[in-house]
């Protein structure tokens, strides 16, 4: 094999295997934001705990409709639910987070512990890590240098714990008869589209080899 073939060869191999920083910037997690959470773990769940710890089983990928990071992380920031987000206040006080989130040029913000609840889906936020991206409307739709980030960090966190899913926010209600789905409340849902089925149809095919479960199905299923 000629030189200049290996050095290609070998060129390919490095920009394949690039690895990705995680910039850690903590939301805030004081002890109301602890206590809500545990709250949400025993009201929601049925899950008297100590600590508000969960056991990721899966990855669940999201878009924030909201333009910048600057912004979403201040939605998430505070303990407490805005003024903003009556429609779920009165199931819990506790704000919306997630464990990740992805700005618009792929650069991976870790939020808060991988294994600490964030309340970021209905039913299954005792095992499931979030990943937030910023964007999500039809004039920001998700990018490329996302897409990539979100494949690489749904490879780094199958690495590190025993993850059966990878799902898309808009298919949660797929799990009601599943036994990792814990809502009590029959009545609490809500209609989600994020991040897009295009997006999740790219990150499943390339993370494939990691033999993720398949998401289950059910007749009349209303998370399109």
């Amino acid at each position: 094999m000629k030189p200049i073939s290996i050095l290609l060869i070998l060129l390919l191999s490095i920009s394949c295997s690039v690895s990705r920083e995680i910039v850690d910037k903590p939301i805030v997690f004081d002890n109301q934001r602890k206590t809500l959470t545990l709250e949400y773990l025993s009201d929601r769940y049925g899950l008297e705990q100590e600590e508000p710890t969960i056991r990721p089983k899966m990855i669940v990928l999201h878009w924030t409709v909201i333009p910048t990071f600057e912004k979403s992380f201040d939605a998430f920031n505070k303990a407490t639910l805005p003024d903003w987000r009556p429609d779920i206040t009165s199931v819990s006080g506790l704000n919306v987070s997630s464990q990740f989130m992805v700005d618009r040029d792929g650069t991976i913000y870790r939020l808060m512990p991988e294994t600490t609840m964030a309340r970021h889906v209905i039913g299954l936020n005792h095992c499931a890590i979030g990943v937030e991206n910023i964007g999500g409307t039809e004039d920001l739709p998700l990018t490329k240098a996302q897409l990539k980030s979100n494949i690489w960090l749904v490879r780094y966190l199958k690495g590190k714990y025993d993850i059966d899913y990878v799902i898309g926010h808009y298919e949660y209600t797929l799990f009601e008869d599943h036994p990792l789905w814990l809502e009590k409340d029959d009545g609490y849902r809500t209609e989600k589209t994020d991040p897009g089925k295009d997006f999740m149809e790219k990150v499943r095919k390339a993370v494939k080899d990691l033999n993720f479960k398949a998401v289950p199905t059910k007749p009349n299923n209303h998370a399109n």
